[in-house]
């Protein structure tokens, strides 16, 4: 048997030599159509299927409290102490720690960690030692473990690494220990580049700090479970402990019905062997990248119907071959395994350039989402595998029905002289159905591309209700400030520090306009709260849930948010005036739909403290903060100043007059200096920030767009070449029509009519096959529903028009055709 195996795979191999054309189109359609779906699948593997790198991570769980959000360190602390099902417990939270002493900051990723972090895990040092139980403590030195990366590109690989002092956020740190290679974190995506102990988290953020903090959730939790304990004892034993953790923990500052809700939550499991649950990269990508999978599955579906129909016509062409052999004493068996052999080899080949294709468009794909994005798209067992089993399945798929249907010849009939007959080419053949199977896939394709490219440009034209050019963003960030000796001396030293700043940025020279505020939309957080207002008497908690900002005067000009009514904040609106707040039109149509808003009341906490109410003197059009695709929520605008800012830092927004908006990032890393050399700043555009939150919409209409274009060029060579094919089988009976006076019209009529059924039969399948699956993508879509007859209407239209010019060229061959020369063939 391997003897005859290795007969036919020589054989082969000479076969496909002795057809280079034939041998290239074939390989280089199955190379795209597997380098398509090995590429996607690569990242899938990287996303949601490949464990962590870490000693037996299916043992792992995440602790969480039934739904989203981390965990407070008091919390942590009760669970550290008092849980009984863990053989090993960790808490961690991820940071950016900057690199540069001051100006324009340099961060990279880093984690809290607590001291049985990496004996949970399983993971030793490659040099030195790793952060233990011994290092966690209140008031512990400030030690650091860095990651093998970070030493070779922070550090050149210095042989004196240990004991080495690097300065994280303008303080230092002593290395204890470097991780091996392979280790890269917990995070699916993100490459953690230095680990702290969690209790030098009160070093670096000193009055910030969270570790006492009972309302401000943080961090998360993951244990290594006990040998012979399962799931769901892990996570009943856990609802036992929450009443207990919950009790000990509670915000005795929180309102009563607070505290209620606090002590009513539960605690549970899930597992943690892939990373985090709440991943960022497969929250956002894993169904995007499903998606694609399956567009990916059906370029390959044509590509194989494209391979099928190059064979069907090459077996036709050996059929005498093929006749001879059977009348030598070959079977029908026999023949058909020569033959899926060459389909296999051809398929094989396809695979190996495809694994090529393959790394280039996953590394391509991984630049498109984040350049920042770190996945090690290794070819490992799962991705070889799938490409291996992808390769054997199209071999066998594009190559039975044409090896059988070549055996099945007779070999009498075959060897004759003119064996073909005049009419047949006429029947509805096996490869006019892979034409029709073709068309109808595209037309899938192509209107799926129209939808998610109907989807970029609405998210991309609409008006998210602020300027998106001119406008340069500045982070400025002052938390470690001293001064005062008190939080509240901190924070008025840094508020004061911030206004200063903003005067400097305003004297700049081309800059048009200035503001600052806490957050910016479409940014890096949000911020909510409930709020009393007056004379509105809320359903729920939820009800009277808001989302704040804390703006100077000039924000909305700055910004372009236009005005709907009253005035914007001005100069005299300080922090001894009254208290004033602008409004977006939602919180109007939320919370005044049959008043006027402008000098209404509402107040908070902090405001009720101070012995004041907040009056509404203004109205402005609605910003979407969250999402580009979800509506504006109820937004209230406060006077920066007028009360405390819930972060440490504040985000300056500078218009500039003319020009790209970075032209003034010198005088603004000269002004900050001027302020204080030790602000960090980060600097990007508005239209970036877009920019990125349009990140998984582009992607999806980049490739979809593209792929769909593939597949519709592969079925349009797939109709041109069954034509083409058909036409060269019917010379005789078109010789003996044009012979018998048919004209030339007519000929190109009949043949452009056979091509017509064929693309009707599959545009009919195809639309029908559409209104069905499009459904499957609505999540990815905004603006136009899943069977929107407009796109449809036209991914059919022009998927017509390009099959009919597919087959215009054929056919007007046709109708060319000299009779005589056509009569005189054998």
């Amino acid at each position: 048997m391997l003897a005859a195996l290795l007969s036919d795979f020589r054989y082969a191999l000479r076969s496909l030599r002795s057809s280079p054309g034939f041998a290239a189109v074939a390989i280089l359609s199955l190379a795209l159509g597997i380098g398509a779906n090995t590429a996607i699948f690569s990242l899938i593997n990287e996303v949601a299927l490949k464990t962590l790198p870490v000693s037996h991570p299916e043992e792992l769980l995440e602790v969480n409290k039934g739904m989203g959000g981390g965990m407070t360190n008091p919390v942590w602390e009760q669970i550290r102490d008092h849980q009984d099902v863990f053989s090993s417990v960790f808490a961690y939270s991820t940071e950016g720690f900057n690199l540069a002493p001051g100006g324009e900051a340099r961060y990279v990723r880093g984690d809290y960690v607590s001291g049985r972090f990496f004996e949970t895990l399983g993971v030793t040092a490659a040099r030195g030692r790793t952060i233990q139980a011994a290092d966690d403590f209140r008031g512990c030195p400030a030690v650091a473990v860095v990651s093998h990366s970070f030493w070779e590109t922070e550090l050149s690989l210095s042989s004196a690494v240990l004991g080495k002092t690097i300065s994280l956020s303008r303080q230092p740190f002593t290395v204890i220990g470097v991780l091996p290679a392979g280790f890269t974190g917990i995070d699916v995506g993100d490459a953690t580049q230095i680990y702290l102990p969690l209790c030098a988290e009160k070093n670096l953020e000193r009055s910030n700090s969270k570790l006492d903090e009972r309302g401000y959730s943080w961090l998360g939790i993951i244990g290594r479970k006990k040998p012979g304990l399962v799931e769901s004892q892990v996570r009943a034993r856990l609802k036992v402990l929450a009443p207990a953790v919950y009790e000990a923990t509670v915000n005795p500052k929180a309102k009563p019905d607070s505290q209620a809700r606090y002590r009513a939550r539960t605690l549970d499991v899930a597992p943690a062997g892939k990373g985090l649950d709440d991943n960022y990269l497969r929250r956002s990508y894993e169904k995007a990248l499903q998606v694609l999978m399956a567009i990916v599955a059906l370029v390959l579906l044509i590509a194989c119907a494209n391979v099928a129909n190059l064979l069907l016509a090459r077996g036709a062409g050996r059929q005498k071959e093929i006749a001879i052999r059977m009348a030598l004493g070959s079977g029908r068996a026999r023949l058909v395994r020569q033959l899926i052999t060459e389909s296999l080899v051809l398929s094989l080949a396809g695979a190996a350039l495809g694994i090529l294709f393959a790394a280039w468009g996953a590394r391509l794909l991984m630049r498109m989402i984040d350049t920042k994005m770190f996945l090690a798209l290794a070819l490992d067992w799962r991705v070889l595998g799938f490409t291996t089993a992808v390769a054997l399945l199209t071999g066998v798929l594009f190559g039975l029905a044409p090896a059988w249907r070549s055996a099945r010849v007779e070999p009498q009939a075959a060897m004759k002289a003119n064996a073909r007959g005049v009419i047949e080419g006429g029947r509805f053949s096996l490869g006019k159905a892979l034409v029709v199977t073709q068309v109808a896939v595209s037309t899938v394709l192509l209107a799926g591309a129209g939808l998610m490219l109907a989807t970029f440009f609405k998210l991309e034209t609409l008006d998210p209700g602020f300027a998106r050019e001119g406008v340069l963003l500045v982070s400025a960030n002052q938390s470690k400030a001293s001064g005062g000796g008190d939080a509240k001396g901190i924070e008025e030293k840094r508020m004061a520090q911030f206004e200063q700043l903003l005067e400097k940025l305003r004297a700049i020279p081309g800059v048009a306009s200035a503001s600052i505020s806490a957050i910016v939309p479409i940014g890096w957080s949000s911020w909510t709260g409930d709020m009393n207002i007056e004379g509105y008497q809320p359903r729920s908690r939820e009800d009277d849930m808001l989302h704040f900002n804390l703006v100077s005067n000039g924000y909305f000009e700055t910004t372009g948010t236009a005005f709907v009514a009253g005035r914007d904040f001005t100069p005299h609106d300080t922090a001894g005036a009254p208290r004033v707040a602008i409004i977006n039109q939602a919180m109007a149509k939320e919370f005044f739909p049959n008043a006027n808003p402008l000098g209404q009341h509402f107040w908070d906490e902090d405001d009720e403290k101070a012995g004041q109410r907040v009056e509404i003197v203004g109205i402005v059009k609605d910003a979407k903060y969250d999402s580009l695709r979800k509506d504006a929520p109820p937004t209230v605008y406060r006077v920066w100043g007028q009360r405390p800012s819930p972060f440490p830092g504040a985000i300056f927004e500078v218009l500039v007059a003319g020009g790209a908006p970075t032209s003034v990032t010198s005088g603004v890393k000269q002004a900050a200096s001027e302020v204080d050399p030790a602000m960090t700043l980060e600097l990007t555009t508005y239209a970036s920030v877009v920019e990125g939150a349009l990140t998984r919409e582009r992607i999806l209409a980049t490739l979809s767009a593209f792929f769909g274009g593939l597949a519709l060029l592969l079925a349009m060579i797939g109709l041109y070449g069954v034509m083409s094919y058909n036409i060269a089988r019917r010379r005789n009976e078109i010789g003996i029509r044009m012979a018998l006076g048919a004209e030339q019209s007519r000929v190109l009529g009949m043949v452009m009519r056979e091509a017509g059924l064929l693309i009707f039969a599959g545009l009919a399948i195809g639309l029908g096959a559409t209104l069905g699956l499009t459904r499957f993508v609505a999540s990815f879509l905004y603006g136009v529903k899943p069977n929107d007859p407009r796109t449809l209407a036209l991914a059919a239209a022009t998927l017509a028009l390009v099959a009919a010019l597919a087959a215009l060229v054929p056919a007007r061959r046709a109708s060319r055709l000299d009779p005589m020369a056509a009569l005189r063939e054998d």
